[in-house]
């Protein structure tokens, strides 16, 4: 008689508990390896003069479509990289913690919506810098969790919120130096990539 040993309800909890906690270190480790490739790009770029900041987005300039690929990679200075890296770092480990973001297509695709918004209604300048990526993370995080019926979603969207929602106030106060064009592209970036993965 082959005997069937019931799964308690307790060995479940623990076992799901150990994979949310695996999927988090996984995902923490991808967001502090995307950090660390800014980081090595900002040093190669400041060791040959910061020459490899052409390499942004120029736009209505048909070269300056290279930069929607490239700009996220790319810092003014050390300064710039740092205001960026913790929040890259934090937005990119909640994106990744849960398969249900569809995380690889929903970062590929902000990257590449919010670089094209820059290059349509950028000013005639260099528009480098992840905070175009930044600010469509933000506003994808938490419009998805309206459509993706998951407490621990809503929970990440308040988070978010919470750390980042200040960062839209800014978007229209226009600075020097300062790419409000790339803060609203991404921004506009997160909302549509949202109704695309979760909300048609």
């Amino acid at each position: 008689m082959v005997k069937v040993k019931r799964k308690s309800k307790r060995s479940s909890v623990k076992k799901g508990w150990h994979g949310q906690t695996a999927n988090l270190g996984r995902a923490v480790e991808v967001g502090l390896a995307w950090v660390g490739a800014l980081l090595v790009v900002e040093i190669i770029d400041f060791s040959m003069g910061n020459r490899l900041d052409a390499f942004g987005i120029l736009p209505r300039v048909w070269i300056g479509l290279i930069g929607v690929l490239t700009s996220p990679l790319l810092h003014a200075d050390f300064a710039h990289l740092m205001a960026n890296a913790g929040p890259m770092a934090l937005l990119l480990a909640i994106l990744f913690s849960d398969g249900r973001y569809h995380p690889k297509s929903s970062l590929a695709l902000i990257w590449l919506v919010s670089g094209l918004g820059t290059w349509l209604i950028g000013r005639n300048a260099i528009h480098i810098g992840a905070s175009s990526v930044i600010f469509g993370l933000v506003s994808f995080l938490i419009v998805a969790s309206l459509w993706m019926k998951s407490w621990r979603a809503l929970f990440f969207s308040l988070v978010v919120f919470f750390l980042f929602g200040g960062l839209f106030y800014g978007i229209f106060h226009v600075h020097a130096g300062v790419s409000w064009e790339g803060h609203l592209s991404g921004a506009l970036a997160g909302v549509w990539v949202a109704w695309v993965m979760h909300g048609r």
